[in-house]
């Protein structure tokens, strides 16, 4: 599956932070590294396939001078607590967490072992992550996806590939504190242009064609679909039913863009986990990880699909085809 990150950019992230003597030291390394990866879905995931992209261009081989610990839960989060376990007792020299669940799971398992957060959709200070963010104290650093600029413009997107909308959707998941925030500064940009919002609360993939039929029924004419790691691993069914019911969308990641949806604004998955790697890399060379800042998203990347536009009889506007990084033909 293609990233909306070319290689070139993908490379110098790795190679101005790691750079060549210090891969050539990791190789030079005797006992190798383990590293933990816990994960909420499953190993086909697109974050999971750049992390370990990510991994070898730092130089740290999987199988040769690195042991690479995966743990995923398959969807079911009550199982992360357990995995988290196993990979303590393992004997991780780090464990990179994905999603917020995962971070909670692999914290309460340990209190020494550091803890890389690849991209927290929840604030790290308010959960609880971290002390601050310049200043993580503790054993869990990393990144956050929390930057609540991108929220206002999924609405600007949405006004300007469907001009004079009067009511958006808003697909979220339950007991996320990140998309009360976004649905928060939602309002504010919808309630602006006089456009009214329908959130709709799904807890599993059962409830998506029920949750698409109100929204339908409610006169909603184009949708927001909030990150998840849930709506990540239904991303197929989830933009089948978006465009059967002909709804202009815009998601936060790629991915969606990439199988069918319209547009995505938002953090690109392999940017992403080249600075988890990067926080890996200085950890295993010793930094502390209390004193290395959580980084926000260092760029947003706009992605269009036109040919899902062209299906949808959507005009993008010229001056959104300029300012894309990505055009899916």
């Amino acid at each position: 599956m293609r990233l909306p990150m070319n290689r070139r950019a993908f490379l110098a992230i790795l190679g101005a932070a790691v750079g060549t003597p210090a891969a050539a030291a990791i190789s030079s390394r005797k006992k190798p590294f383990r590293i933990g990866y816990l994960h909420p879905t499953d190993s086909h995931d697109v974050a999971c396939t750049a992390f370990r992209e990510a991994l070898q261009h730092a130089g740290y081989v999987i199988g040769v001078n690195t042991i690479l610990e995966e743990r995923f839960a398959e969807d079911d989060v009550a199982r992360l607590p357990a995995l988290a376990a196993e990979l303590v007792a393992r004997h991780v020299d780090v464990i990179v967490a994905v999603s917020p669940t995962a971070i909670r799971a692999a914290r309460a398992a340990t209190g020494t072992i550091p803890v890389v957060m690849a991209f927290s959709g929840d604030d790290p200070v308010k959960s609880g992550f971290a002390a601050t963010l310049a200043r993580p104290g503790g054993n869990t650093t990393g990144l956050t996806t929390v930057a609540l600029d991108m929220a206002p413009k999924w609405i600007e997107l949405l006004a300007d590939l469907r001009p004079g909308i009067r009511s958006i959707a808003v697909l979220r998941s339950p007991a996320r504190a990140d998309h009360d925030a976004q649905i928060a500064v939602m309002r504010v940009a919808a309630e602006a242009q006089r456009i009214r919002l329908h959130v709709a609360e799904v807890h599993g993939v059962e409830q998506y064609a029920s949750a698409f039929n109100a929204l339908s029924t409610a006169g909603c004419e184009a949708i927001v679909v909030l990150s998840g790691p849930e709506f990540t691993h239904n991303r197929v069914r989830l933009v089948e039913l978006v465009n059967e019911h002909r709804l202009p969308s815009v998601y936060q990641f790629s991915d969606f863009v990439l199988i069918g949806g319209l547009a995505s604004y938002g953090p690109g998955i392999a940017d992403l986990s080249a600075r988890a790697v990067v926080y890996v890399d200085k950890i295993l060379k010793g930094a502390n990880p209390a004193l290395l800042p959580i980084e926000q998203p260092r760029r947003l990347f706009l992605v269009l699909n036109r040919k899902t536009a062209n299906a949808l009889g959507v005009a993008i506007p010229p001056r959104l085809l300029l300012q894309a990084d990505e055009i899916i033909q």
